[in-house]
């Protein structure tokens, strides 16, 4: 009796190792079109649906997940971030940033961020213990809102205008599209897509300087995520994730690697999970109505 116990236990033990074996892609839902990536508590990770507003949630251990958030009408889902039970959600051109409950997907709260006329396109958010900063590709601007104490998030929004140190809006170009913050949330970084450049930015004034790459340029950057002195830029339409090694204060860097896959589709954002990196393959370029019925996918990459 205790044998043939033993014996089933290994072999459920075995069973459930194969299981947690952390695949190579993570298919989507049929036709997401899916943006922005996030990594929540554990292994769960979220990804957006650009045109639908909808958010899947899944296992990066099994692959597996569902629909967490479903369509709606007036949504969009482009950058996101997790932060303290919460998911932050870039609206694109709605104007909009949406906050859900990462556990139930009940909408916390949506506001209007880009007001006025003229085109807006909020594409990515992060998060620090004080605020969440949106970016905006049409508009040089940031969005600011401010967060209480326990992470609750507020209801109105400030406009934090760019201008100056080296950075100029090019007009019917993605501009300001990723973005990221050091560990105390005093300093931001943003990518601009259109050049390939990079740059500072003070959370409190949003005094702006460009970090000087010493000729070199991450152009397509999209995404990024800032580990330390280390920031990776994902380049969409070139197929690889430039990694940028920073000086102190990141003032200047330089472009020491690029990471290439041939999984890599257009990928347009990026989570980290140990020593891997997933990207979102969003496939750009895939028209209408096949955009529709194609497969997509998260990539694992080593970093």
């Amino acid at each position: 009796m205790f044998l043939a116990l033993a014996g089933a236990f290994v072999v459920f033990a075995t069973a459930a190792a194969a299981q947690a074996t952390f695949p190579e892609e993570i298919p989507l839902p049929t036709g997401f079109r899916p943006e922005g990536i996030a990594i929540g508590n554990g292994a769960t990770f979220y990804v957006g649906s650009i045109p639908t507003g909808a958010v899947y949630r899944g296992d990066l251990r099994t692959g597996e997940g569902a629909v967490l958030v479903p369509a709606a009408a007036g949504r969009a889902s482009i950058g996101m971030k997790f932060d303290r039970g919460l998911l932050y959600v870039a609206g694109g051109g709605t104007g909009k940033g949406f906050v859900y409950d990462a556990e139930t997907g009940t909408l916390v709260r949506e506001v209007q961020l880009a007001t006025g006329t003229g085109g807006t396109f909020v594409n990515d958010v992060v998060v620090t213990r004080r605020a969440a900063y949106f970016t905006d590709s049409q508009r040089p601007a940031l969005y600011r809102r401010p967060l209480a104490n326990d992470g609750t998030p507020g209801t109105i929004a400030t406009v934090v205008s760019i201008a100056g140190g080296g950075f100029t809006q090019v007009p019917n170009a993605n501009n300001l599209n990723g973005i990221d913050a050091t560990p105390d949330g005093k300093t931001l970084v943003v990518v601009q897509t259109v050049t390939g450049k990079l740059f500072r930015i003070d959370a409190a004034t949003g005094e702006t300087t460009e970090i000087d790459l010493g000729g070199d340029t991450v152009v397509n950057g999209d995404g990024i995520l800032l580990l330390g002195r280390t920031l990776y830029v994902v380049q969409n339409r070139s197929n690889q994730i430039g990694v940028v090694s920073l000086a102190a204060g990141l003032g200047s860097g330089s472009v020491t690697a690029t990471i290439t896959d041939p999984a890599l589709d257009v990928p347009t954002t990026i989570g980290r999970f140990g020593s891997h990196l997933y990207a979102v393959n969003a496939k750009f370029g895939t028209a209408l109505p096949t955009a529709d019925t194609a497969p997509y996918e998260v990539v694992k990459v080593d970093r």
